[in-house]
Protein backbone atom coordinates (compact mmCIF):
# COMPACT_ATOMS: atom_id res chain seq x y z
CA UNK A 1 0.00 0.00 0.00
CA UNK A 2 2.51 2.46 1.02
CA UNK A 3 4.36 1.56 -2.25
CA UNK A 4 1.17 2.83 -4.20
CA UNK A 5 0.38 5.82 -2.43
CA UNK A 6 4.13 6.87 -2.92
CA UNK A 7 4.02 6.17 -6.87
CA UNK A 8 0.67 8.08 -6.91
CA UNK A 9 2.28 10.70 -4.92
CA UNK A 10 5.13 10.74 -7.62
CA UNK A 11 2.99 10.70 -10.87
CA UNK A 12 0.76 13.47 -9.42
CA UNK A 13 3.94 15.74 -9.35
CA UNK A 14 4.91 14.59 -12.90
CA UNK A 15 1.87 15.69 -13.98
CA UNK A 16 1.63 18.92 -12.45
CA UNK A 17 4.80 19.64 -13.89
CA UNK A 18 3.83 18.59 -17.28
CA UNK A 19 0.97 20.57 -17.03
CA UNK A 20 2.92 23.81 -16.22
CA UNK A 21 5.23 23.92 -19.05
CA UNK A 22 4.06 26.69 -21.03
CA UNK A 23 2.95 25.93 -24.50
CA UNK A 24 5.67 28.10 -26.22
CA UNK A 25 8.07 25.68 -25.69
CA UNK A 26 6.94 24.29 -28.88
CA UNK A 27 7.82 26.02 -31.80
CA UNK A 28 4.40 27.14 -33.74
CA UNK A 29 4.12 27.87 -37.46
CA UNK A 30 0.75 27.92 -38.01
CA UNK A 31 -0.29 31.78 -38.37
CA UNK A 32 -0.97 32.15 -42.40
CA UNK A 33 -1.08 36.14 -43.12
CA UNK A 34 -2.36 38.08 -45.54
CA UNK A 35 -3.64 41.66 -46.36
CA UNK A 36 -6.31 43.83 -47.94
CA UNK A 37 -6.22 47.21 -47.78
CA UNK A 38 -9.44 47.68 -49.70
CA UNK A 39 -12.86 46.08 -49.99
CA UNK A 40 -14.33 47.29 -53.10
CA UNK A 41 -14.19 43.41 -54.51
CA UNK A 42 -15.33 42.22 -50.97
CA UNK A 43 -16.57 38.37 -53.04
CA UNK A 44 -13.69 37.87 -55.01
CA UNK A 45 -11.43 38.28 -51.60
CA UNK A 46 -13.22 36.06 -50.22
CA UNK A 47 -13.04 33.45 -52.63
CA UNK A 48 -9.41 34.09 -53.01
CA UNK A 49 -9.78 33.40 -48.79
CA UNK A 50 -11.97 30.21 -49.21
CA UNK A 51 -9.44 28.28 -51.08
CA UNK A 52 -6.11 28.39 -49.63
CA UNK A 53 -5.11 25.10 -48.34
CA UNK A 54 -4.94 26.33 -44.61
CA UNK A 55 -6.88 28.98 -42.75
CA UNK A 56 -5.63 32.27 -43.40
CA UNK A 57 -5.82 35.26 -40.67
CA UNK A 58 -6.55 38.43 -42.88
CA UNK A 59 -5.54 41.64 -41.81
CA UNK A 60 -7.92 44.12 -42.52
CA UNK A 61 -6.80 47.84 -43.27
CA UNK A 62 -9.23 49.96 -41.85
CA UNK A 63 -9.29 53.30 -43.90
CA UNK A 64 -8.60 56.89 -42.49
CA UNK A 65 -11.63 59.07 -41.52
CA UNK A 66 -14.05 56.05 -42.68
CA UNK A 67 -16.73 55.04 -40.10
CA UNK A 68 -17.07 51.38 -38.93
CA UNK A 69 -20.54 50.80 -39.87
CA UNK A 70 -18.64 50.92 -43.34
CA UNK A 71 -16.73 47.55 -42.46
CA UNK A 72 -19.51 45.28 -40.71
CA UNK A 73 -20.86 43.71 -44.51
CA UNK A 74 -16.98 43.21 -45.44
CA UNK A 75 -16.09 41.91 -41.94
CA UNK A 76 -19.17 39.21 -41.50
CA UNK A 77 -18.15 38.12 -44.91
CA UNK A 78 -14.18 37.58 -44.83
CA UNK A 79 -15.51 36.07 -41.02
CA UNK A 80 -16.97 33.01 -42.40
CA UNK A 81 -13.30 31.92 -44.11
CA UNK A 82 -10.80 33.66 -42.55
CA UNK A 83 -9.08 34.89 -38.94
CA UNK A 84 -8.98 38.38 -38.51
CA UNK A 85 -6.91 41.06 -37.37
CA UNK A 86 -8.47 44.31 -37.05
CA UNK A 87 -5.62 47.42 -38.22
CA UNK A 88 -7.26 50.42 -36.28
CA UNK A 89 -5.09 52.72 -38.24
CA UNK A 90 -2.11 52.51 -40.46
CA UNK A 91 0.88 53.82 -39.56
CA UNK A 92 0.81 56.68 -42.41
CA UNK A 93 -2.38 58.00 -41.01
CA UNK A 94 -1.60 58.16 -37.56
CA UNK A 95 0.12 61.90 -37.05
CA UNK A 96 -3.29 62.71 -38.65
CA UNK A 97 -5.71 62.09 -35.40
CA UNK A 98 -5.23 63.96 -32.58
CA UNK A 99 -5.41 61.42 -29.15
CA UNK A 100 -8.85 62.39 -28.67
CA UNK A 101 -9.63 60.95 -32.21
CA UNK A 102 -7.58 58.41 -32.22
CA UNK A 103 -9.33 56.93 -28.87
CA UNK A 104 -12.80 58.10 -30.43
CA UNK A 105 -11.79 55.93 -33.45
CA UNK A 106 -10.85 53.04 -31.57
CA UNK A 107 -13.60 52.51 -28.90
CA UNK A 108 -16.04 53.15 -32.25
CA UNK A 109 -13.46 50.37 -34.11
CA UNK A 110 -13.68 47.96 -30.99
CA UNK A 111 -17.59 48.27 -30.38
CA UNK A 112 -19.32 47.61 -33.70
CA UNK A 113 -16.49 44.80 -34.81
CA UNK A 114 -14.99 43.44 -31.59
CA UNK A 115 -17.24 40.41 -31.64
CA UNK A 116 -16.10 39.74 -35.16
CA UNK A 117 -12.58 40.33 -35.23
CA UNK A 118 -10.25 37.57 -33.69
CA UNK A 119 -7.15 40.45 -32.72
CA UNK A 120 -7.34 44.00 -32.76
CA UNK A 121 -3.36 45.44 -34.22
CA UNK A 122 -3.54 48.44 -31.87
CA UNK A 123 -0.70 50.27 -33.18
CA UNK A 124 0.98 49.54 -36.66
CA UNK A 125 4.71 50.30 -37.81
CA UNK A 126 4.75 51.71 -34.05
CA UNK A 127 8.35 53.43 -34.15
CA UNK A 128 8.07 54.69 -37.51
CA UNK A 129 9.13 58.00 -38.21
CA UNK A 130 6.07 59.29 -39.86
CA UNK A 131 4.03 58.74 -36.61
CA UNK A 132 4.55 61.79 -34.98
CA UNK A 133 5.77 62.95 -31.38
CA UNK A 134 6.81 59.65 -29.28
CA UNK A 135 4.66 60.67 -26.64
CA UNK A 136 1.78 60.82 -28.74
CA UNK A 137 1.72 57.33 -30.10
CA UNK A 138 2.44 55.98 -26.72
CA UNK A 139 -0.65 57.41 -25.62
CA UNK A 140 -2.99 56.63 -28.62
CA UNK A 141 -1.24 52.94 -28.51
CA UNK A 142 -1.39 52.44 -24.76
CA UNK A 143 -5.19 53.35 -24.97
CA UNK A 144 -6.29 50.77 -27.78
CA UNK A 145 -4.40 48.24 -25.72
CA UNK A 146 -6.09 49.12 -22.68
CA UNK A 147 -9.43 49.32 -23.54
CA UNK A 148 -9.16 45.91 -25.47
CA UNK A 149 -7.50 44.34 -22.83
CA UNK A 150 -10.34 44.95 -20.42
CA UNK A 151 -12.90 43.80 -23.24
CA UNK A 152 -10.71 40.77 -23.04
CA UNK A 153 -9.68 40.70 -26.99
CA UNK A 154 -6.20 39.40 -28.14
CA UNK A 155 -4.10 42.66 -28.86
CA UNK A 156 -0.67 42.82 -31.67
CA UNK A 157 1.78 45.50 -32.05
CA UNK A 158 3.74 45.39 -35.47
CA UNK A 159 7.03 47.43 -34.90
CA UNK A 160 9.28 48.54 -38.21
CA UNK A 161 12.32 47.14 -38.67
CA UNK A 162 14.99 49.34 -39.67
CA UNK A 163 18.47 48.41 -39.50
CA UNK A 164 20.69 51.50 -40.60
CA UNK A 165 17.70 53.21 -42.40
CA UNK A 166 16.25 55.10 -39.39
CA UNK A 167 17.08 59.40 -39.51
CA UNK A 168 17.01 59.87 -35.87
CA UNK A 169 18.67 56.77 -33.98
CA UNK A 170 16.16 56.76 -31.22
CA UNK A 171 13.50 55.36 -33.94
CA UNK A 172 15.55 51.91 -34.49
CA UNK A 173 13.34 49.46 -33.26
CA UNK A 174 15.18 47.77 -30.21
CA UNK A 175 16.04 51.34 -29.16
CA UNK A 176 12.51 52.42 -29.16
CA UNK A 177 10.91 49.41 -27.72
CA UNK A 178 13.20 49.35 -24.64
CA UNK A 179 13.39 53.56 -24.01
CA UNK A 180 9.77 54.41 -25.17
CA UNK A 181 7.04 50.67 -24.12
CA UNK A 182 5.62 50.70 -21.35
CA UNK A 183 6.00 46.98 -19.16
CA UNK A 184 2.72 46.31 -18.87
CA UNK A 185 2.57 46.47 -22.65
CA UNK A 186 5.97 43.87 -23.02
CA UNK A 187 4.18 41.90 -20.64
CA UNK A 188 0.68 41.80 -21.70
CA UNK A 189 0.59 42.17 -25.34
CA UNK A 190 -0.82 38.81 -27.18
CA UNK A 191 1.48 39.17 -30.94
CA UNK A 192 4.54 40.94 -31.72
CA UNK A 193 4.95 41.56 -35.37
CA UNK A 194 7.69 42.42 -37.49
CA UNK A 195 6.89 45.07 -40.73
CA UNK A 196 10.18 44.92 -43.31
CA UNK A 197 10.05 46.26 -46.66
CA UNK A 198 13.80 45.03 -48.11
CA UNK A 199 13.05 47.81 -51.33
CA UNK A 200 13.02 50.47 -48.44
CA UNK A 201 16.49 49.67 -46.42
CA UNK A 202 18.61 49.05 -49.52
CA UNK A 203 18.01 45.15 -49.81
CA UNK A 204 19.40 44.77 -46.06
CA UNK A 205 18.80 40.77 -45.23
CA UNK A 206 18.12 40.53 -41.47
CA UNK A 207 19.21 37.59 -39.34
CA UNK A 208 15.46 36.64 -38.76
CA UNK A 209 16.81 34.17 -36.09
CA UNK A 210 18.82 36.26 -33.94
CA UNK A 211 16.09 39.46 -34.48
CA UNK A 212 13.05 37.02 -32.91
CA UNK A 213 15.61 35.66 -30.37
CA UNK A 214 16.06 39.27 -29.27
CA UNK A 215 12.63 39.97 -29.50
CA UNK A 216 11.74 36.99 -27.21
CA UNK A 217 13.17 38.56 -24.40
CA UNK A 218 11.73 41.58 -24.55
CA UNK A 219 7.74 40.25 -25.41
CA UNK A 220 8.17 36.79 -23.06
CA UNK A 221 4.54 36.03 -23.30
CA UNK A 222 3.96 37.22 -26.40
CA UNK A 223 3.69 35.18 -29.79
CA UNK A 224 6.28 36.47 -32.68
CA UNK A 225 6.36 37.01 -36.10
CA UNK A 226 6.42 38.94 -39.87
CA UNK A 227 3.51 41.40 -39.73
CA UNK A 228 4.16 42.96 -42.92
CA UNK A 229 6.22 42.09 -45.98
CA UNK A 230 5.90 42.91 -49.89
CA UNK A 231 7.59 44.35 -53.00
CA UNK A 232 6.29 46.70 -55.26
CA UNK A 233 9.23 44.98 -57.75
CA UNK A 234 6.99 42.39 -60.30
CA UNK A 235 10.42 40.50 -61.35
CA UNK A 236 10.85 39.83 -58.03
CA UNK A 237 7.21 38.96 -55.96
CA UNK A 238 7.66 35.14 -56.25
CA UNK A 239 10.55 35.50 -55.36
CA UNK A 240 9.46 37.41 -51.65
CA UNK A 241 6.41 35.53 -51.07
CA UNK A 242 7.96 32.19 -51.39
CA UNK A 243 11.57 33.02 -48.90
CA UNK A 244 9.17 34.73 -46.02
CA UNK A 245 6.22 32.49 -46.38
CA UNK A 246 9.07 29.36 -45.68
CA UNK A 247 11.11 31.12 -43.17
CA UNK A 248 12.11 28.35 -40.79
CA UNK A 249 12.60 30.40 -37.26
CA UNK A 250 13.18 28.38 -33.86
CA UNK A 251 12.65 31.31 -31.77
CA UNK A 252 9.75 29.76 -29.18
CA UNK A 253 6.58 31.16 -29.62
CA UNK A 254 7.42 32.04 -33.47
CA UNK A 255 4.03 31.64 -35.43
CA UNK A 256 4.88 32.98 -39.23
CA UNK A 257 2.16 35.14 -40.54
CA UNK A 258 4.38 37.54 -43.16
CA UNK A 259 0.86 39.64 -43.83
CA UNK A 260 1.63 40.28 -47.80
CA UNK A 261 1.07 43.71 -48.12
CA UNK A 262 -0.27 43.51 -51.70
CA UNK A 263 -2.89 40.32 -51.62
CA UNK A 264 -5.63 41.95 -52.56
CA UNK A 265 -3.53 43.16 -55.92
CA UNK A 266 -1.68 40.00 -56.53
CA UNK A 267 -4.04 37.31 -55.26
CA UNK A 268 -7.88 38.23 -56.32
CA UNK A 269 -9.11 36.68 -58.02
CA UNK A 270 -7.84 33.82 -57.07
CA UNK A 271 -8.41 31.74 -60.20
CA UNK A 272 -6.57 34.25 -62.93
CA UNK A 273 -3.50 35.37 -60.54
CA UNK A 274 -0.67 33.00 -60.81
CA UNK A 275 0.73 34.72 -57.75
CA UNK A 276 -2.36 33.16 -55.41
CA UNK A 277 -0.71 29.84 -56.04
CA UNK A 278 2.82 30.75 -55.44
CA UNK A 279 1.75 31.91 -51.87
CA UNK A 280 -0.83 28.73 -51.46
CA UNK A 281 2.48 26.36 -52.42
CA UNK A 282 4.74 28.71 -50.02
CA UNK A 283 2.39 28.12 -46.97
CA UNK A 284 2.42 24.03 -47.65
CA UNK A 285 6.25 24.20 -47.86
CA UNK A 286 6.99 26.18 -44.51
CA UNK A 287 8.64 23.59 -42.33
CA UNK A 288 7.00 23.17 -39.12
CA UNK A 289 3.57 24.14 -40.45
CA UNK A 290 0.94 22.13 -38.46
CA UNK A 291 -2.24 20.78 -40.00
CA UNK A 292 -4.95 21.72 -39.54
CA UNK A 293 -7.18 25.10 -38.89
CA UNK A 294 -5.65 27.56 -36.26
CA UNK A 295 -8.02 30.17 -34.39
CA UNK A 296 -5.64 32.82 -32.47
CA UNK A 297 -8.97 34.28 -30.52
CA UNK A 298 -9.28 30.95 -28.71
CA UNK A 299 -5.34 30.76 -27.83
Amino acid sequence: MLFNIKSYLILSVLVTIFLQIPAYSQNYKNMYGVTIDGIGNINSIVASLRNHSKRMTTRIVFDEWQPASGYVTAVNKIDTVSDIMGEILDSYYMNSYNVPQFKARAEEYMNLLGDKVDIWEIGNEVNGEWLGSRDSVITKIYYAFSIAKKRQYKTAMTLYYNHNCWEDPRNEMFRWVNENLYQKMKNGLDYVLVSYYEDDCNNYQPNWQQVFDSLRVIFPNAKLGIGECGTTNANRKAEYITRYYTMNITTPNYIGGYFWWYYRQDCVPWNTKPLWQVLDNAIMQGDGVKDGDFKPANN
